[in-house]
């Protein structure tokens, strides 16, 4: 499984920007989609999951202001991170998170490249 997310970039405190992340290669069977967050000298973070049945979760920062969703169309294996009222501290590199097997009870975590999300304070 390849990820590749894009849609990161500069924008001003309160903006928003809209990251993508597509899925291709083979997957039998796909748990969850999400979307973490490494800040500039963090670890790592979770901020956000879609499971397959549609249930979403997110991080207690970015409630009301991030919206992950999948795509309904043609392309089902892409997902999005809608960011809105952006804030200084959402800034950092932004990693796409796919759990997916190849076969069947054969769970693994599958992660793009990460895209950076800068927001000028």
């Amino acid at each position: 499984v390849q990820l590749q997310a894009s849609g990161g970039g500069l924008v001003q405190a309160g903006g928003s920007l809209r990251l993508s992340c597509a899925a291709s290669g083979y997957m039998f069977g796909l748990k969850s989609m999400g979307w973490y967050l490494q800040a500039p000298g963090k670890q790592r973070e979770w901020v956000a999951t879609l499971t397959s049945d549609g249930a979403t979760e997110y991080v207690d920062s970015v409630k009301g202001r991030f919206t992950i969703a999948r795509d309904n169309g043609n392309a089902k294996n892409t997902m999005y991170l809608q960011m809105d009222s952006l804030k200084f501290e959402d800034t950092g590199v932004y990693y796409c998170n796919v759990v997916a097997s190849s076969r069947p009870g054969m769970w693994a975590d599958y992660w793009g490249q990460g895209t950076q999300v800068t927001v000028s304070s």
